[in-house]
C-alpha cells in the first residue's frame, strides 16, 4: 500500500501497459491531469529532466508522437537528440549496439518501430538506458494513456463503463484493453473474423482487470457498440500493411463507423481515433467532425500523458 503523499515511480522500461502496476497507472493520469491544467493557467512544473537528454528513435512516420514527446522533454527542462534513422536503425550497426553507444551519453530512449521483439533486444542491452515504446506492430501504450486521460476527463471514472473498439485487433486496441480494464472498464473488440486481438493478449488483459473490468470479443460490430458510451476506431490497413489495403477494405467495411453505428451505441456515446485517420473508410467525416468527437482532446492529452510519464521515470 503506498502512502497517500508518496507518488508510485514508474521504472526504466515503458515498453508495454503491463509494465505499470494499477497505483503506478493511476499516479501517472493523475499527474498528466494536473500538468494540463498547469500548463493551461501558465503555471510552471517541476523540470524533472534538467539536464537530461532522450535520443527519439523513430523507423516509422510520426506526427504527434516526435511531436508531442518533443515537447514534453523540453518543457521538463530535458533536450533530445534525433539520430537519423538510416544511422540509427538502419542496419549499418546492430539496434543492440546502437543502445550500448546510447546508454553511455543520453539518459533515456523513445522507439518507435516494427515488432515488439526488437524494442526488447534494444532495450535488455542497455539496462541504465530509460526506454519508452512509441509504437510497435504490438502495443502503442502512450497513445493508451491519452485515451484513458480522456476518458476520465469526461467522466471522472471508467469503472463499470462499457467502451467498444470497432476494427482489427491491433495494438491500439490491445493497449487500450489493457490500461482500460486495469480502470475498471468493460472493453469490447469487434473485429472481422481473422482480425481478432490475439488470444494470448486477452488472456494477459483479463488477468489485470480491476474493479469489475472485462474483455469481450465479438466479430459483430452492431452487437459491439450497444450500451457503450465510447467507440474508439483506427485504420484498416497498419503502417507495414499497405499491400493488404484492397483486401482489408473489403473485409472491414461492414465496420465503418457511421452514423448508423454510433445510433446503435449509448445515447451521446463518444468517438474516438487515435489518428491519423482514413476518412470516409473506418470513420465518416459526420462523425468525425461531430460533436461527440473527442479526437483532437486525445492528441492533445498525448502531450500530458507523455509529460506525466517521462516525469515518473526512474
Amino acid at each position: 500500500m503506498h502512502h497517500p503523499n508518496v507518488i508510485p515511480r514508474i521504472g526504466k522500461r515503458f515498453l508495454s501497459i503491463l509494465d505499470l502496476d494499477p497505483e503506478q497507472l493511476d499516479a501517472c493520469l493523475g499527474l498528466a491531469a494536473r500538468m494540463k491544467r498547469a500548463r493551461a493557467a501558465g503555471v510552471p512544473h517541476e523540470r524533472p529532466l534538467v539536464g537530461r537528454h532522450f535520443a527519439l528513435l523513430f523507423e516509422k512516420p510520426s506526427l504527434r508522437t516526435r511531436s508531442t514527446f518533443q515537447i514534453a522533454v523540453r518543457e521538463l527542462g530535458g533536450d533530445v537528440i534525433e539520430p537519423p534513422a538510416d544511422v540509427a536503425m538502419g542496419g549499418r550497426e546492430t539496434i543492440v549496439d546502437v543502445a550500448r553507444n546510447l546508454e553511455r551519453w543520453v539518459f533515456g530512449a523513445i522507439v518507435r518501430t516494427y515488432a515488439q521483439a526488437r524494442l526488447q533486444a534494444f532495450a535488455d542491452a542497455a539496462p541504465r538506458l530509460a526506454v519508452v515504446n512509441a509504437l510497435t506492430n504490438e502495443e502503442h501504450p502512450c497513445q493508451a494513456l491519452a485515451d484513458c486521460q480522456t476518458l476520465q476527463e469526461r467522466w471522472g471514472s471508467l469503472a463499470g463503463r462499457t467502451v467498444t473498439f470497432v476494427g482489427d485487433g491491433n495494438n491500439v486496441a490491445r493497449s487500450l484493453a489493457q490500461a482500460a480494464v486495469m480502470l475498471g472498464a468493460h472493453v469490447r473488440i469487434a473485429s472481422p473474423k481473422g482480425y481478432e486481438l490475439p488470444a494470448v493478449a486477452c488472456s494477459e488483459i483479463a488477468r489485470r482487470a480491476r474493479f469489475g473490468g472485462s474483455l469481450d470479443l465479438t466479430n459483430d460490430p452492431i452487437a459491439g457498440v450497444g450500451n457503450a458510451v465510447a467507440i474508439y476506431t483506427d485504420v484498416w490497413a497498419s503502417m507495414g500493411q499497405e499491400s493488404e489495403a484492397a483486401a482489408r477494405h473489403e473485409v472491414f467495411a461492414p465496420f465503418q463507423v457511421n452514423s448508423a453505428l454510433m445510433s446503435r451505441a449509448a445515447p451521446g456515446a463518444l468517438f474516438m481515433h487515435c489518428l491519423p485517420a482514413h476518412r470516409g473508410d473506418e470513420v465518416t467525416d459526420e462523425v468525425i467532425d461531430s460533436s461527440v468527437s473527442v479526437v483532437f482532446d486525445q492528441s492533445e492529452n498525448r502531450l500530458h500523458a507523455q509529460k506525466a510519464l517521462l516525469a515518473l521515470m526512474g
